[in-house]
C-alpha cells in the first residue's frame, strides 16, 4: 500500500527520467541511419537481380557462347553458298571457237569450273542430286557421283533442254556397288531445265533436286554444250 512518502519517490524518479530524456515521447525512438542502410541493401539486391536477368537473356540469344560458331542441327546438311557476280557465270565473252578441255565439279560449293589451256575460264553454279553427300553407291540413291570421268555423249534433244553424259560408273564405282550387292545405276547427265521449269532460271539452285545429275540454267547449258566435246575429262570432288 502506497503512502504519501512512497508516491513522492515515484514522482521524483519520473522527474529525474524526464530531465535525462527531455524529448522522450513515450514511443520507441527512431534511427534514421538504419532506415538509409536498409534502403541501400534493397537497392543492391535489386541491382544484382537485374544483372542476373540480363546475363541470362544474353546467354539465351548469343549464337557463340564459347567463341566457336554454332553447329548446325544436322552436321550433314549441306549449306548452299551463292557466289558473287564476279565469280559466277557469266564473266564476259569468250573467244570464238574456244573449247573447254577440262571440267571440275566441286560438290560442296556447287561450282562447276570449265578450263581452257589449263586455266579456269567459266564458273557455273549448279544443283545436284537430292541426296548430295558422299559418292553415288547404288541405283536410285539420288547421289551425284564422285571421281574421275569423261563426257561420254551429247544430246541436243534432251528433255532437260540439252545434256552432256558423264561416264559413270567407272571401275571403282562398280566395285563399290558390287560390295553392297546392288546395281550402280547410271544415266548421270549435265543438263539444263525442262520446258516447264525453264522460267525458274537461277532460282532452281535454291535446293538440290535432281536424281544424281548436275543441273544448270538453259543459257549456261547452251554455252557449256557448245564448247565441250565428247571425251573431255571431268573431275567430281566432294
Amino acid at each position: 500500500m502506497l503512502n504519501r512518502f512512497s508516491l513522492g519517490k515515484v514522482y521524483a524518479r519520473n522527474e529525474e527520467k524526464d530531465s535525462l530524456m527531455p524529448n522522450y515521447s513515450g514511443s520507441r525512438p527512431r534511427y534514421p541511419h538504419k532506415k538509409i542502410k536498409a534502403r541501400l541493401v534493397l537497392f543492391a539486391a535489386f541491382g544484382l537481380a537485374l544483372l542476373a536477368c540480363l546475363a541470362g537473356v544474353a546467354v539465351f540469344f548469343t549464337d557463340e557462347p564459347d567463341g566457336r560458331p554454332p553447329e548446325p542441327a544436322n552436321p550433314d546438311t549441306p549449306v548452299l553458298r551463292e557466289l558473287g557476280p564476279q565469280e559466277a557465270y557469266p564473266q564476259g565473252p569468250l573467244p570464238a571457237g574456244l573449247l573447254f578441255d577440262r571440267l571440275h565439279l566441286e560438290k560442296k560449293s556447287r561450282r562447276l569450273t570449265a578450263f581452257a589451256d589449263g586455266r579456269p575460264v567459266r564458273v557455273y553454279l549448279v544443283a545436284l542430286g537430292a541426296n548430295p553427300l558422299g559418292p553415288k553407291q547404288a541405283e536410285g540413291d539420288k547421289r551425284t557421283p564422285e571421281g574421275l570421268y569423261r563426257i561420254a555423249d551429247k544430246d541436243p534433244d534432251s528433255a532437260y533442254y540439252k545434256s552432256l553424259g558423264v561416264s559413270y560408273p567407272n571401275e571403282r564405282d562398280r566395285e563399290r556397288s558390287a560390295a553392297r550387292n546392288s546395281p550402280p545405276g547410271g544415266n548421270i547427265k549435265i543438263h539444263g531445265l525442262g520446258a516447264e521449269f525453264a522460267k525458274v532460271g537461277q532460282a532452281h539452285r535454291i535446293t538440290d533436286w535432281t536424281y544424281g545429275s548436275i543441273a544448270l540454267t538453259n543459257p549456261e547449258m547452251e554455252e557449256l554444250f557448245t564448247r565441250t566435246d565428247v571425251g573431255t575429262p571431268i573431275e567430281i570432288s566432294p
